[in-house]
């Protein structure tokens, strides 16, 4: 009897590090006249990119725009972006790996970064709520399957 060789998985974080920021307040300072019940609306969206053999970037983008009525208050968008290590996985798996849980390492980072550049901006701070990167991503499986579309998992 022979016994196949046990392929091990390997996960390491690199490094974080913001990739870009941005916060625009087009209607300030007339803005900080009114009174503050905005609507917000949160986008996101995660990319990798292979850099070498088993090393992979991944960004995960946040964007927040508040308005009060029709004019913007701000918009602020972070990309946090960070370097994995990852061998061993299938594409199933890596395509989980880079599209939900390493953005579910990143999302801490950003929602963080978020919230200072949003108070520095003068605005009162904004907590993002925690994100199912696990459901959004298998969500996204499912629409691609749906419409019969190959699933790209990387």
């Amino acid at each position: 009897m022979s016994e196949q060789p046990q392929v091990s998985q390997q996960f390491d974080i690199q490094k974080v590090y913001i990739k870009d920021v941005s916060l625009e307040t087009p209607n300030s300072p007339a803005i900080f006249t009114e009174q503050w019940q905005p609507q917000s609306e949160v986008r996101l969206e995660t990319g990798a990119t292979p850099l070498a053999q088993e090393l992979f970037e991944v960004v995960l983008t946040v964007t927040v725009t508040s308005k009060l009525g029709e004019r913007t208050a701000y918009l602020a968008e972070v990309q946090q972006a960070g370097l994995f290590t990852l061998k061993g996985f299938d594409d199933a798996q890596m395509g989980h790996m880079l599209h939900a849980f390493c953005p579910n390492i990143l999302f801490p980072f950003a929602r963080e970064e978020l919230a200072s550049l949003i108070g520095k901006g003068g605005f009162p701070p904004l907590l993002l709520n925690p994100i199912n990167f696990d459901g959004l991503y298998m969500q996204r499986l499912q629409q691609q399957q749906a419409a019969g579309a190959a699933p790209t998992p990387h």
